[in-house]
């Protein structure tokens, strides 16, 4: 007597059964199966059913792993469209000159990479013959596709626009090798080659996480009225091993979420990454699938190509399907590098039906398939799969191609472990190359030290049917197309209204520029075009009043009512929305600010993003994306928000920063700047948005730190614009009453100060005054990065033979007595000019970690509260001789610092 299975406990137990009756005797049919049919026969009626339910509506959990074949059936495979034997006539003519390029760069030892572009040749072919649309496609309205290239595939591209025209052979020649002017960026650098590249891609994890937000923002403007960007399709070409950085799967949820159906992620999976197999014990692709479903992305697997159709249909028990299934990754690896003898004993013979099967099959055969026969080299077979992808909607859509790493460079390259990196081919190889791809190249010329390039001829059939496919899509891809759009400036209100000052009433600077970005925001003319970004801080940084009137951005707009409907200020989506409030995720607001900061390139239409972040929480944890953004030419406004070590009680040292500055300063594209007064600010903001907006606008993108530390903010004295853009200003004159002696001269001291640190500095003036008759005069430091910038330049402009003097050491010069620079940094912030300071230098800083306690503790415990301040400033009086030693004691003494 079979014991009947017993059914664990499950949630589903909870719901109420109408009929128990019904629901025994489906649970009895399976028992049944699987008695009498066996489990497989089971688990395959189950999954048919499974799969049947969601097909017909039934909201049912779909399924996390399918079987490890194609998704679209051969026989559902649409015909391939256009002259397939022309396509893969220019398909060979652009693997033989990435190649060329590469083994001829050896020669400088700048390296290169072959293998990628390889595998993953027809995954771009394709999509450049039949579905990339360009720029200068009128249904697109300008903005065409927008492609996210692996970078390690470059050498490709760039084969391909050499076969269009768009660059020389003597750009393939400096590939690497940029100094002169004539060379190719090793990886796809939208600053080092503007016209081609709009994306950088090669800092791995980021290109996946950037296209996600990149889609959403081309929902965002067409939701928002600013540009339709409706046939807009965002295509990232990924490494499997790419997908091991956790940026790559970070917004996975986001894209399904708000059914990102204008973007498709191609992942060439040729099972490799650097060193060897991404999964050497398990399965790439069906860990993948798994995680993508699970996400709710739509899956498309492209992985044999059309000689494994014949085994599959052989397959009449399932067992070939099942060995695939079980088969690790780097074992399949070495079957692609195997005789068909070794195959038909390991794969084959693990099974007794395999065994049969493979008796039907000859060596040649099985070699073609496990060799080389991946759905990934087959454009008919991607084709399929890029359909299926943009033809889906209400989700984005993966489509996990199976190639083989260093297709058609001979066996000494496929499927190796090493071969990411081996830089060149043998002549050898490459005339194994020129007849495997029938390229008609005489072996005269390959006896040559130097590998040839090849060119059909400019007016080649081969290039005809090029460029006749890329001006039907749309033109040339990728591109980056830039058509300046000066932005008018806004209103002066705004801006006069800070430089009044805040007369009694106290506020801290960070509130100061919400209300300055608040006003901008009201602007006729602009004020559609600010974005401000926020990672879930809103209320920290007192934004909650732009909730009602901006709206925060949602595909979906508000489908329920608010708990704070009634208030005032109340929490609004909207699918016009203005507000992106990413929730808790810096590299999500990160990768907004870049997708907005660029849309002057990519859609032409410059928009003015703020993003606002908590303390460290911008610059340490998306250092990587603030590169990329200056790679991608991004302009708009960062802004640190609670800045600085000792302005946030209580939150220790975690959030205590005192080091984003330094961070910030390694960045060329970032201008910083730590303004202490809310009228800085408006100086700072006004001159950002002329340089990035105005009619010669710059690749930059500014960085402004504000603290929350309420301060009555003074009125801007006349004359100080320049020094607050340059970086530094005399914010006034110190001066000693002696009554005994007015003609008498006195100690006087140079006190700089930023951000916060100005009110230390001027009570440290106070004091220096009142208590040791110590003259100070207090400097704005604005922008200790903007003073370095400027000198290096002059002193760049020395090794020409120009003379130029630093803005900080003209401005120094006659200002008598040390240069004491106090900030709430760490001192290398402050630092960054010593060397161009005329005379006695020194700083005071927040080095080493932060601590919670209350500001005036942390400052104490720092020395750069104004007592220290004093202290500091004698002592280095003293070492002049300009005050006694004992003097320096006793205030150290009176404060508490001895």
């Amino acid at each position: 007597m079979t014991r009947p299975v017993r059914t664990p406990a499950s949630e589903l137990d909870q719901l109420p059964d109408r009929d128990p009756q019904e629901t025994a005797e489906w649970r009895e049919s399976l028992d049944a199966v699987a008695a009498e049919a066996g489990p497989r026969r089971a688990a395959y009626l189950v999954r048919r059913t499974v799969e049947h339910a969601r097909h017909s509506g039934l909201a049912v959990p779909s399924l996390l792993e399918t079987e490890y074949v194609n998704t679209v059936p051969t026989a559902a495979e649409p015909e391939l469209p256009g002259d397939p034997e022309m396509e893969t006539r220019i398909t060979a003519w652009n693997r033989w000159n990435a190649a060329a390029m590469v083994t001829r760069g050896s020669r400088y030892g700048v390296g290169g990479h072959i293998a990628t572009y390889a595998s993953a040749a027809w995954l771009y072919e394709t999509g450049f013959q039949h579905f990339f649309r360009g720029k200068e496609d009128p249904e697109r309205h300008g903005s065409g596709d927008q492609l996210y290239i692996q970078g390690h595939a470059s050498p490709g591209i760039y084969a391909r626009a050499f076969l269009e025209g768009r660059i020389t052979e003597e750009n393939l020649d400096h590939f690497r090798q940029e100094a002169g002017g004539k060379g190719l960026p090793s990886y796809p650098h939208p600053r080092r080659l503007p016209w081609l590249w709009e994306f950088p891609t090669v800092s791995m994890g980021l290109g996946p996480l950037s296209a996600v937000y990149q889609a959403r923002f081309n929902r965002y403007l067409e939701h928002r009225g600013i540009k339709d960007t409706s046939r807009s399709h965002v295509w990232a070409f990924l490494g499997d091993g790419e997908m091991d950085e956790p940026e790559s799967t970070a917004a996975l949820a986001l894209a399904a979420r708000e059914q990102l159906d204008n973007l498709t992620f191609v992942i060439n999976c040729n099972l490799q990454r650097l060193d060897g197999p991404v999964r050497a014990n398990f399965k790439i692709v069906q860990e993948l699938e798994a995680q993508f479903r699970a996400a709710g992305w739509n899956v498309v697997k492209s992985l044999w190509g059309s000689a494994w159709d014949e085994l599959i249909a052989l397959d009449t028990t399932g067992a070939l399907l099942r060995r695939l299934r079980e088969v690790p990754d780097a074992q399949f690896q070495t079957y692609a590098t195997r005789d068909a003898g070794y195959i038909r004993e390991h794969f084959f013979g693990a099974d007794p039906a395999l065994a049969e099967l493979a008796k039907r099959l000859s060596d040649a055969k099985i070699a073609e398939c496990f060799h080389t026969s991946r759905a990934g080299h087959e454009p008919r077979k991607v084709y399929a799969a890029y359909r299926a992808a943009v033809e889906h909607r209400g989700a984005p859509t993966v489509v996990l191609a199976q190639t083989v790493k260093g297709w058609t460079l001979g066996p000494g390259f496929e499927s190796r472990n090493a071969n990411h990196q081996m830089k060149k081919l043998s002549g050898k190889e490459f005339r194994a190359m020129r007849d495997l791809l029938e390229l008609p190249i005489p072996d005269a010329k390959l006896d040559d030290e130097l590998v040839p390039y090849a060119h059909p001829g400019a007016d080649s059939p081969e290039v005809r049917y090029l460029r006749e496919r890329r001006a039907e899509l749309g033109g040339p891809a990728p591109a980056r197309t830039v058509h300046p759009v000066a932005l008018p400036a806004p209103a002066d209100r705004p801006f006069a209204a800070l430089a009044k000052g805040s007369g009694n009433q106290e506020i801290a600077t960070t509130m100061a520029f919400v209300r300055l970005v608040k006003d901008l925001m009201r602007d006729k003319e602009t004020g559609r075009r600010w974005v401000p970004i926020v990672p879930d801080e809103a209320r920290t940084f007192g934004m909650e009043a732009l909730f009602p009137s901006a709206g925060i951005y949602s595909p979906l707009g508000q489908t329920y009512e608010p708990v704070d409907r009634d208030q005032l200020m109340y929490y609004k989506e909207a699918k016009d929305g203005q507000i992106l409030n990413e929730g808790i995720t810096e590299a999500g607001a990160m990768a907004d600010f870049t997708a907005a900061a660029t849309s002057y390139a990519t859609h032409g239409e410059p928009m003015i993003p703020f993003y606002i972040f908590y303390s460290m929480f911008g610059w340490q944890r998306t250092a990587d994306q603030f590169w990329a953004l200056g790679d991608q030419l991004g302009r708009g406004f960062v802004v640190g928000a609670t800045a600085g070590r000792t302005t946030l009680t209580g939150e220790g040292l975690q959030h205590a920063d005192g080091h984003s500055h330094l961070i910030a300063a390694t960045n060329p594209a970032a201008l910083n700047y730590d303004p202490a007064f809310a009228y800085e600010i408006g100086v700072i903001v006004k001159d950002g948005l002329r340089r990035m907006y105005g009619e010669n606008p710059e690749d930059v993108f500014y960085y402004l730190t504000v603290y929350n530390e309420p301060k009555q903010q003074p009125a801007m004295p006349e004359g100080v614009e320049e020094g607050i853009v340059k970086g530094l200003y005399r914010f006034n004159r110190g001066s000693v009453q002696n009554p005994e002696n007015p003609d008498a001269d006195v100690p006087r001291v140079q006190l700089l100060g930023s951000g916060t640190a100005i009110h230390w500095v001027l009570e440290a003036q106070r004091l220096l005054a009142e208590e040791w008759g110590v003259a100070a005069d207090v400097w704005s430091a604005t922008s200790w990065g903007e003073l370095r910038r400027d000198a290096l330049e002059c002193d760049a402009a020395a090794l020409r033979g120009e003379e130029r003097t630093p803005y900080v050491t003209r401005v120094l010069q006659d200002a008598p007595g040390p240069v004491l620079a106090v900030s709430d940094w760490m001192r290398q912030v402050p630092d960054q000019i010593s060397q161009w300071v005329p005379g006695d230098y020194s700083s005071l800083g927040t080095d080493g970690f932060g601590l919670s306690d209350t500001r005036e503790n942390a400052r104490r415990h720092f020395g750069v509260d104004a007592r220290s301040v004093t202290v500091a400033a004698l002592a280095r009086l003293a070492r002049r001789g300009e005050v006694k030693q004992e003097t320096v004691r006793e205030a150290a003494e009176r404060y508490g610092l001895a």
